[in-house]
């Protein structure tokens, strides 16, 4: 018995160290269980749409614009999204959009099944896709702080953004495998399958933690106050606007990766699917270092040199043609990335009072809606300078506005400090 309860306490006080203590609360399992199948289902959905339109075209430029049919109206909607979470119940948001994203991905396997797919379909599809992504991501990410007591909200944030490093692993895995046994349009089965199993977690949450304050603004109203709160908050403001530069800059480089695999690194999908998984593999060991070492970790300097290093990656990138040195850099690549978005939502978040959070959290997925610009973006550069200069421009951007973010968190830190004194 004695033994028992030592082993016992050492278990809580590593899950308190670590994070892992917010998996006492079962609302946040259930969500968390959903994020899981609902992100696996994203990232096989993303990549095998990006694969289909290259099998379809040929085309970067097409490919990139599927990255943007995807994800610019996120840029347009994220706003009104995100005022409309903050007035409606958000838990019932993410129940209606996570049931169409089932039915988008199945229509798509459907059509791929049978031989009907053609390119306009992918771009009405992911259209559609990213509408509902306007509304889903800001509620989803709205909800957080009331899934958990606010002493555990930022271990909550890490333990979720473990989900996507592991969903970044699982889904790519399965790209190469289930393409080869039962084609594309099992991808989309799959992903279609994913989503419906959310649906039931999500279901089986309890909806009455997630009724929303009463409001006597309008929907365009909530938005304006919500951007004068971020007008008077200029560190959310700068965290955000890196986030969007560096989803323009840096992660749009996936809608490019499988042109790079075929002309660069002269490989097929196979190939492409190992580049996918080093990403993830990258993403998902900084999110396990983030969360073992939690109490140790200073988000604005974490953030920031994560930063520097996403750039000196796109960097690096811009000058490999061997597939083993490729899959170190992207994998190199994938660590930076995962703690730059990490600590960029720790940090918006934590700042955030709940009644601006659904507008503040849409406009910080903006960073996200920003791919859409930047696989058209990278897209187009790649298609007209070729690969390694389209990255090199990138990587440099991304590392100057990071320097001038770094610059900013000093100048706020001397101000609060004399403030003190």
């Amino acid at each position: 018995m004695f033994r028992a309860g030592r082993i016992h306490r050492k278990a809580m006080i590593l899950a308190a160290s670590t994070g892992l203590i917010v998996f006492r609360y079962p609302q946040y399992r259930f969500f968390w269980i959903a994020a899981a199948f609902s992100n696996i289902g994203m990232w096989a959905l993303v990549y095998a749409t990006l694969w289909l339109m290259h099998e379809l075209t040929a085309s970067p430029l097409l490919v990139g614009l599927v990255s943007t049919a995807n994800l610019g109206p996120v840029l347009l909607f994220s706003m009104m999204g995100g005022a409309i979470a903050d007035r409606k119940n958000r838990l019932m948001i993410l129940r209606c959009t996570r049931g169409m994203f089932a039915t988008s991905a199945l229509l798509m396997g459907v059509l791929i099944g049978f031989d009907q797919v053609e390119a306009w379909h992918v771009f009405i599809i992911s259209i559609a896709n990213g509408v509902l992504l306007a509304f889903d991501s800001p509620a989803r990410a709205a909800m957080l702080p009331a899934l958990v007591p606010k002493e555990h909200l930022a271990s909550a944030i890490v333990l979720y953004s473990l989900v996507f490093g592991g969903a970044a692993i699982i889904g790519p895995a399965f790209l190469a495998p289930m393409v080869g046994l039962w084609g594309l349009e099992a991808i989309f089965f799959l992903v279609g399958g994913a989503y419906f199993f959310t649906l039931l977690t999500l279901m089986a949450m309890e909806s009455t933690n997630h009724m929303p304050i009463k409001r006597a603004e309008t929907i365009v109203q909530g938005m304006v106050q919500g951007l004068m709160f971020l007008r008077d908050h200029r560190i959310i403001l700068g965290v955000i606007s890196l986030g969007v530069i560096a989803g323009i800059f840096g992660d749009s480089i996936a809608a490019v990766l499988p042109f790079y695999t075929d002309t660069v690194l002269l490989g097929e999908i196979g190939a492409y699917s190992k580049l996918l998984f080093a990403l993830g593999i990258g993403g998902l060991v900084a999110t396990t270092c983030i969360i073992l070492f939690n109490s140790k970790i200073r988000p604005p300097l974490f953030f920031v040199g994560a930063g520097i290093s996403y750039g000196m990656c796109i960097l690096t990138l811009s000058r490999v043609e061997g597939l083993f040195e490729a899959s170190v850099c992207v994998g190199l690549m994938g660590a930076s990335q995962g703690i730059f978005k990490t600590m960029a939502v720790t940090l918006v978040q934590t700042a955030s009072p709940d009644e601006f959070r659904g507008r503040v959290m849409s406009v910080e997925q903006l960073s996200w809606g920003a791919t859409a610009l930047g696989g058209l973006t990278m897209g187009g550069m790649t298609e007209t300078w070729g690969f390694g200069s389209a990255l090199s421009t990138g990587g440099i951007v991304l590392l100057i506005s990071t320097c001038v973010l770094a610059a900013m968190f000093l100048r706020e830190r001397v101000l609060m400090t004399k403030a003190g004194g």
